[in-house]
């Protein structure tokens, strides 16, 4: 019977822990796809340029932030989101429709070449806020995106 307890109360707690462990998120790859999800749903799209395996910004920016169940949660109210990823080497290198889409997006978006670059957009399209990797974790980086929306 305690054995039976046991399992039952570790089950409960497992249960209770992925319950709280937000859904992850969905990133598009397209950019007129986001748009379209954002003027849906009402939301901005927030869309990230980044250098995935050799753009040490980049690489803190997803592992402190966007990969975090905070942001996660964040995120998931409140934007649609985009990733363009430009990876350098030949092991990561993209399907040619992808880099295609990341390519426009970027002469969209990103033609100065700016990694990492996130950009914040109205459901419309137009440009609110550009902006980079910022220290201090997910919950300072949802604060300053809070921010910068609500400047819009």
């Amino acid at each position: 019977m305690r054995i039976l307890s046991f399992c039952l109360l570790l089950l409960l707690a497992v249960v209770g822990v992925q319950a709280q462990t937000p859904a992850a998120v969905t990133w598009n790859s397209d950019l007129a796809t986001a748009l379209q999800q954002a003027k849906a749903t009402n939301k901005p799209v927030l869309a990230v340029f980044s250098g995935s395996d050799w753009c040490k910004p980049c690489i803190m920016l997803k592992q402190e932030v966007f990969d975090q169940p905070e942001f996660q949660r964040y995120a998931q109210d409140k934007l649609v989101l985009a990733r363009f990823d430009f990876p350098r080497s030949k092991k990561n290198k993209l399907p040619a429709d992808q880099t295609k889409r990341n390519e426009q997006a970027a002469a969209q978006l990103n033609q100065e070449g700016s990694f990492p670059l996130v950009v914040l957009l109205s459901p419309e399209g137009k440009v609110l806020a550009k902006t980079g990797y910022r220290p201090g974790g997910p919950a300072a980086y949802d604060a300053y995106l809070s921010q910068l929306l609500t400047k819009r």
